[in-house]
């Protein structure tokens, strides 16, 4: 499905998914469509690019800009939801496989995300940092 196939809806969820799969697309402009100006993107301590990042450009060139230089096929993918107001939490994985070492990861992984007003406001990773990690390692 292409990103530009979805209905432009406000609904957190929606706009999520179109996170997601503009993610997915590398569609980065898409991408930056769906976060709001003011963005607290957090990735978590541990994680090769743990901090947190601030507007649709720093996300984008800090997180998945970085990750594509150190990653070949580097995907999220989202499979269960659940949504309270305007927080929506997902379960997902990562694939992806190290440029450096060939090693493939396959990691299980919950995201947080805060949509307001049809926009992403902020967003936590919970992952299991050492896995990515060790792929990384020779």
């Amino acid at each position: 499905m292409d990103v530009s196939d979805i209905v432009l809806s406000p609904a957190p969820a929606d706009v999520v998914r179109r996170q997601y799969l503009a993610s997915a697309a590398g569609d980065l402009e898409a991408l930056r469509a769906t976060l709001a100006p003011d963005v607290e993107w957090t990735e978590m301590a541990g994680f090769p690019l743990a901090g947190t990042y601030r507007t649709p450009d720093g996300v984008t060139s800090n997180v998945m800009e970085a990750l594509a230089g150190e990653w070949d096929d580097w995907t999220a993918h989202d499979d269960t939801y659940v949504v309270d107001g305007e927080n929506v939490v997902v379960l997902a994985r990562y694939t992806a496989i190290n440029k450096a070492t060939r090693k493939a990861i396959d990691v299980r992984v919950a995201h947080h995300f805060v949509v307001r007003g049809g926009l992403i406001v902020r967003f936590e990773q919970f992952v299991d940092t050492a896995l990515v990690r060790e792929a990384m390692a020779d």
